[in-house]
């Protein structure tokens, strides 16, 4: 591995405004259901706890889309606000 690459990646990192701020969502998995009645009757109780948990969890998920899309509208009007400023003091605008 490249030292010099790697510290300025960190570097970089550490210091970019916002870098690391970003939620992560990670959609839940799609409950499997099998396509055999007979095997769907004798994990009934799995495939319910299944499905169960997955309505749970993708509520989750949409909470976190929600909130990250409520972060990033904040984060690009902070973004856009500075530019405006950065361009007035070029005298560009």
């Amino acid at each position: 591995m490249n030292v010099k690459l790697s510290t300025k990646a960190l570097i970089f990192v550490a210091f970019c405004p916002g870098a690391g701020t970003a939620a992560t969502c990670s959609a839940p998995v799609r409950p499997y259901l099998p396509n055999d009645s007979q095997a769907a009757r004798d994990y009934a109780d799995i495939i319910q706890r299944d499905f169960e948990t997955y309505i749970a969890d993708i509520q989750g998920y949409f909470r976190c889309l929600e909130l990250e899309r409520a972060r990033a509208f904040e984060e690009a009007r902070e973004v856009s606000q500075e530019y405006g400023k950065f361009l007035r003091d070029l005298g560009e605008d």
